[in-house]
């Protein structure tokens, strides 16, 4: 077989290959597909027949429920509200989806159940509806039923007493008649109740008998206290007989305001037990529909288009299509096994044929040539005449450059014995050079230790002119404060010299009155002696006064004059504190001028400090410089004395560069080239 068939068979085989994984990842696809289809609605399937088993359940609860509120039981009514609130929630879900589980409606499959189920509960729903709304009313009616029950055999208990006092006492037989009717008639009244309760078709004249019969139970027992000419009821004298009677009126007041409830709700009650009654017929058909609901959701999944058959089909056509991978593959796999084995009989021949060819190669001979075919061996031998062809040129390279090396060797050989000498002296001029920097380095480490002794000394006088300038700040600010002292001080004296004014004040007011009193004194001695005998008496007092009068007016001379000298005394204090505060102003400020100027000296000395610092720094920078110059100065003399002793190797290695490049040169003189590469 050809390379052409050969070729168009395998990829007949790939192409069928890939079509038949192709077809196996679309059948294995299909088939999860089906399965995950199958099993989303195998759980909708459950829930769906959860919700209608749930209804059939409501069904009959609803109708319990029903029946019972229609009874008069509280507990009903929430009951029969839960259960129909319950079915309407799950209808919603059966009908339209339930959107927080991701159900959706029932499938169109079982519309026609839906329909009936829909339709019958539409009908119980309102029935349900109208009992619930008349929960007061049904109840409000039991209790008063209730309390009817327990009140009406009261008042038949309560006349056959009055029947026996009135027989006690002898009283007429008229009276005694009618009492025993009116027991008779409460016994009717509360059969009338129990059928208005009872709710059937008779439940409303049941109520107009209700009514008469109490009314007219009114009537008599209104006759029988006060008596009725009307209906010919004379009123009963016996006293113990008219206590019962009150106390049977007592009663009776509730069974006849009970009356107009009773005959207003008994037709909305006979609403309720015609719709407990259509609830109760309509349950059994809401629960067989319902069962059908269920019955059809169970075998729902048999009537799908996709359903398990589809699915086992899909993984038979998978297993098929594996099948039919493995012929192929096991087909494609021997017919290239039978292609490997021949092809390597064939590069097995074509390689003993291209090891005959270069076997001379071994020897040296480079004038052999590989014959190019068509085989695998094809590129080999060109590659191995590539190779050849630039063995030929490198060993014809090698034997050009060897002469040259021979050549070069002799020139640089010379050339390195002078580049010796001068590393020699280029040593000595060193070793010259780094003596004179040392002695550099000490003359600059001297400079560098004067310059900061220099700097101490000008530290030193910074900090004096700052302590100088801060003794001055402190003189400053003593002197302010005796100045303040001295101010306050004069302010003190100057309010004393104004007490003392006042002092003068008040020794002039003293003054006057001693005059006033000294001519009130002459008055009264003026007036004593007008008086004769009578006045002498007063004349002592009135001399006494006047002497008094006399002694207080020297006294305030003598003040006056002590508060004279005080005023002078006091000014010339005021004075002399004034100028004291100038001298200590004019003495403050001087202390100011000399801060500044110690400030101006602090400056300078800082500035000092700081020109000597950095010069002291430079030092040391230029003698570290100098240190690093001397260091740099000694590796080089040591580089070149590396140098000069290199320079000695270098001439030795040229030397033996030069019987390499002899010893190369005999090393391919083993080759055979062509006679055109000898030649060039």
């Amino acid at each position: 077989m050809s390379n052409t068939g050969r070729s168009r068979e395998g990829a007949r085989s790939r192409t069928q290959i890939i079509l038949l994984f192709v077809a196996l990842i679309v059948f294995i696809m299909l088939l999860f597909a089906n399965f995950a289809y199958l099993n989303t609605q195998s759980n909708y399937d459950k829930q769906y027949i959860g919700h209608a088993g749930e209804l059939r359940v409501l069904s009959q609860r609803i109708a319990k429920n029903a029946t019972e509120a229609a009874a008069g039981k509280t507990q009903a009514f929430k009951l029969l509200a839960d259960a129909r609130n319950d079915f309407d929630v799950r209808w919603g879900y059966l009908r339209k989806g339930d959107p927080a589980t991701g159900l959706p409606a029932a499938p169109d499959l079982i519309r026609d159940e839906l329909r009936t189920v829909q339709r019958d509960w539409e009908g119980l729903r309102k029935s349900t509806d109208v009992i619930l709304a008349s929960e007061q009313t049904v109840l409000s009616l039991h209790q008063v039923a209730a309390t009817l029950a327990e009140t009406i055999p009261q008042l038949q208990a309560e006349y056959e007493k009055v029947v026996e006092s009135l027989l006690q006492s002898r009283a007429p037989a008229a009276q005694v008649v009618v009492a025993q009717r009116q027991a008779l008639l409460a016994e009717r009244i509360l059969g009338s109740v129990n059928t208005v309760l009872a709710g059937d078709e008779t439940a409303v004249q049941a109520a107009d008998a209700f009514g008469r019969d109490a009314s007219q139970f009114g009537r008599v027992l209104n006759g029988m206290l006060e008596g009725n000419a009307t209906l010919r009821i004379s009123q009963v004298e016996d006293r113990d007989a008219r206590a019962r009677l009150a106390e049977i009126a007592e009663l009776f007041e509730f069974v006849s305001g009970s009356v107009d409830e009773i005959l207003e709700t008994s037709p909305e009650l006979y609403q309720v037990r015609e719709a407990s009654g259509n609830i109760f017929n309509t349950s059994q058909t809401l629960l067989d529909e319902t069962s059908v609901l269920t019955n059809s959701l169970e075998n729902m999944a048999k009537r799908r288009t996709v359903n398990t058959i589809g699915g086992y089909v899909l993984g038979l056509l998978a297993l098929m299509s594996i099948i039919l991978i493995g012929l192929v593959m096991v087909r494609e796999t021997n017919r290239q096994l039978r292609e490997t084995a021949q092809k390597s009989e064939r590069n097995q021949t074509a390689i003993m044929r291209l090891l005959d060819e270069i076997e001379n190669l071994a020897d040296g001979d480079l004038t052999v040539t590989a014959s190019v075919t068509e085989d695998f061996t094809g590129a080999i031998a060109d590659s191995i005449n590539y190779s050849i062809d630039q063995l030929r040129e490198l060993v014809v390279t090698i034997n050009l450059t060897a002469e040259q090396v021979a050549a070069a060797v002799t020139e640089t050989q010379a050339t390195a014995m002078q580049l010796s000498a001068a590393s020699e002296h280029q040593a000595l001029q060193i070793s010259a050079a780094s003596t004179a920097i040392n002695d550099m380095a000490a003359s600059i480490d001297q400079v560098s230790t004067n310059a900061s002794e220099s700097s101490a000394v000008a530290e030193r006088s910074v900090a004096i002119a700052n302590k100088g300038n801060e003794v001055v700040h402190n003189t400053i600010h003593g002197m302010d404060n005796i100045r303040e002292q001295i101010q306050d001080t004069s302010k003190r004296i100057k309010r004393l010299g104004e007490s003392s004014q006042e002092i003068g004040d008040i020794v002039s007011l003293i003054d006057d009155i001693a005059d006033q009193t000294n001519i009130l004194a002459l008055n009264a001695a003026i007036q004593a002696s007008m008086a004769g005998d009578a006045g002498r008496g007063f004349a002592v007092v009135a001399d006494e006064v006047q002497r008094l009068a006399e002694r207080s007016s020297s006294a305030t001379k003598q003040i006056e004059t002590l508060v004279r000298a005080i005023q002078n005394d006091t000014n010339e204090a005021v004075i002399s504190m004034e100028q004291t505060t100038s001298e200590v102003v004019r003495g403050a400020r001087l202390a100011q001028d000399a801060g500044v100027a110690l400030g101006e000296i602090e400056g300078v000395s800082r500035v000092l400090a700081e020109l000597i610092e950095s010069i002291t720094d430079a030092a040391h920078q230029q003698a570290e410089s100098a240190g690093q110059i001397s260091q740099i100065m000694t590796v080089i003399q040591q580089t070149t004395s590396q140098t000069t002793s290199g320079t000695s190797a270098t001439a030795e290695s040229i030397g033996n560069l030069a019987k390499m490049a002899s010893e190369m040169r005999r090393s391919v003189s083993g080759f055979a080239l062509p006679s055109s590469k000898k030649a060039g």
